[in-house]
Order: structure tokens, then sequence, then C-alpha cells
């Protein structure tokens, strides 16, 4: 069994605004830099044997200051698990987002779910198998992290209208092609494991 705990990254001045993010690459303040030192220091004793990130820097820096807490490397890079694009709709705080595009909907350039888990899924699973046994550590994303669960819970969690805390961490088991969400939010969970592949197609499934 490889175990992967995925962290949200730190707080950014846009998190703080409630701007919309998505791909747009925005550093930490100094929140989150405080968030991730806190993250650190509470998974000190975790075993954590390998971290990756995110190439977004408010990732890779989240991943950089946990990474010094707890001895390990420069974090390796994961394309793949890069932040759902939202297209127009980056740099909208809610009051613009809910002027121009109601309910998110009809909004240009934006990434479905089924398509950010057709590439995040298989992506956690080549992170498992470079890694067999181990406990990897993966810096990531709200968007990311709310589809890996939402898929792995049968849509039971995170609740509607949940925002995930930055520096929060979830955990999840690995083994034979399938992946099983065991911890969110520091709450122990109960769902059977889950094949890593999509429910559906990007091309067949809303999003």
């Amino acid at each position: 069994m490889t175990t992967l705990t995925l962290v949200r990254h730190g707080q950014t001045d846009w998190n703080l605004a409630q701007r919309i993010q998505g791909s747009t690459d925005i550093p930490l303040n100094e929140t989150g830099r405080r968030q991730a030192v806190e993250t650190g220091r509470r998974l000190v004793d975790a075993g954590v044997d390998v971290i990756v990130s995110s190439p977004l820097i408010r990732a890779l820096e989240t991943a950089r200051i946990i990474s010094g807490i707890l001895g390990l490397g420069e974090p390796g890079i994961v394309d793949d698990i890069v932040e759902r694009a939202y297209g127009e709709a980056e740099g909208m705080d809610a009051a613009q987002l809910a002027d121009r595009f109601p309910g998110m909907k009809g909004v240009p350039g934006i990434e479905r779910r089924s398509e950010v888990r057709s590439r995040v899924l298989p992506a956690l699973e080549r992170v498992a198998l470079a890694n067999p046994g181990a406990h990897v550590m993966v810096v990531a994303h709200g968007g990311v992290i709310s589809s890996v669960v939402r898929y792995l819970s049968d849509r039971a969690l995170p609740e509607p209208n949940y925002r995930m805390p930055n520096g929060s961490d979830h955990r999840f088991g690995y083994a034979g092609g399938l992946l099983q969400l065991t911890e969110f939010n520091g709450v122990r969970v109960d769902f059977p494991p889950r094949p890593v592949v999509p429910i559906a197609s990007p091309s067949s499934a809303p999003s």
C-alpha cells in the first residue's frame, strides 16, 4: 500500500479576496507561509518519505516550506496536478462571477471536473507507482483535491459550498490500481476503493 497525502497550498491574496485563481500563478502571502509551516509541523511525525507538487508557485512554495521542516529534498514537480482552469472566470470575485456567469454556467475556457479527474487520477497513480510502499505528500489545489474526493466518495464529500481550508491535508491509499480516501481533513472516513479511472470520459460526462 502506498499512502498519498494531498495538501492544499497555503493562502494567497486572491484566496483572501475570494477571487478565482485557477491556473493563474499567484504566490503565497504571509498567512499562507505560516499555514505551510503549521502543516509541516502537524505532519512531522507522519512518516512522509517524498514530497511532490503542482508547478504553480503557491503550491511549490508550500511544498518547499513543508519539505524543509520534514527534512526532505527539493519537491518533485507533477504538471498534471495543476489547479483546474476556470477560463474567463479567473480573477473574478463572487460579485463579478454572479453578475457575469451566474452559477458558474457558460464560462468560456473552464475545465470540466471530468477533465480534471482524467488528468489528475492517472498522475496520482504514476506518483504511487514510482514510490511503492512509500508515504508521498502531494501539494496541490482545492479544485484538484475536491475533484478526487468527490469521485472516491461517490459525491458524498465535500459537502455543498464547503471551502477546503488552506493547508489542510487529506489521506489516500493506493494498491493494485485502486485508490481509496481514508481521511478527509483530519477525520477518518470509510469509503470503498475505486479504480483509478474517471467515472466517464470528458466527452461524455457533464462537469
